[in-house]
């Protein structure tokens, strides 16, 4: 499997309909890729919470239709990042869009754990309440986003999903960079799956972001690393190395506790 994630920068002296075109003219790049992944909120920056009910857009919205496009331009599988999505009730989500290569959305994730700590996207966004897993021919990814990679539970729902391929579009700000590489390669090794973690570059809103999108393999091997600007990282790996790896090291074998409700 060939994948690229594409760090795009997300700084204020774009508009987002200037970097939406950006965004989708490096997705077309990535023809003869079989995946492409985009960061989370890209659109407007993670962490620029007063422009979040402004630039919310239904889920069908310009974002999903230029990325349906892109998809279906290049012909490959497109995990596009998150949009700040305005929900048919009226609340905020911060939502996750896939599409096929034929541009069909095959998946939405609404962000479950938000983050803010009772301000910013914890209070302004609702809560999405199911994980979500996508069938791809060779391979299922779980799909989750950003904070989401601090718990570890929703990760194992995935694999017990049939997840081998972990994908997390993210804004991580630079000063926690360290935690960002060091979860990614946790949540890899402690489910023997693949780990696509994509976060933006730039300035979100007077936070600099981490960058470092990194590929990890079910050995906790980090594969490729981006650094911390704007690029491409594009990586080959082997999808069915994960089932050798569960065959060769039966570890969630044994697990325990959370298969059986516990006994009063």
């Amino acid at each position: 499997m060939r994948a690229s994630l594409i760090q795009i920068a997300v700084n204020e002296d774009e508009t987002v309909e200037a970097r939406r075109v950006r965004a989708a003219a490096l997705v077309r790049e990535q023809a003869g890729a079989d995946l492409v992944v985009l960061p989370e909120l890209w659109t407007t920056g993670a962490f620029a919470f007063e422009e979040f009910d402004a630039a919310a857009e239904p889920l069908r919205g310009p974002t999903y239709e230029a990325m349906a496009k892109a998809a279906s331009d290049a012909g490959v599988w497109l995990h596009a990042g998150s949009v700040p999505e305005r929900g048919p009730d009226g609340r905020l989500y911060n939502t996750s869009l896939v599409f096929s290569p034929a541009g069909d959305l095959t998946a939405s994730y609404r962000k479950i754990h938000r983050f803010g700590f009772d301000k910013g996207e914890a209070v302004l966004m609702g809560a999405g309440r199911e994980p979500v897993t996508v069938r791809l021919p060779d391979t299922t990814l779980g799909v989750a986003t950003c904070y989401d990679l601090r718990f570890p539970e929703l990760f194992r729902s995935l694999v017990d999903a049939g997840a081998e391929i972990l994908v997390v579009p993210a804004g991580w700000p630079e000063r926690r960079r360290a935690h960002w590489t060091l979860l990614a390669r946790a949540r890899a090794v402690e489910n023997q799956a693949f780990v696509l973690a994509c976060g933006t570059a730039g300035t979100h809103a007077g936070v600099p972001q981490a960058g470092h999108s990194i590929v990890v393999d079910p050995w906790g091997e980090v594969l490729a690393e981006a650094g911390a600007d704007e690029e491409v990282l594009a990586v080959e790996f082997d999808p069915e190395r994960v089932a050798r790896t569960r065959q060769q090291f039966p570890a969630l074998k044994d697990r325990v506790l959370g298969l059986e409700p516990p006994r009063g």
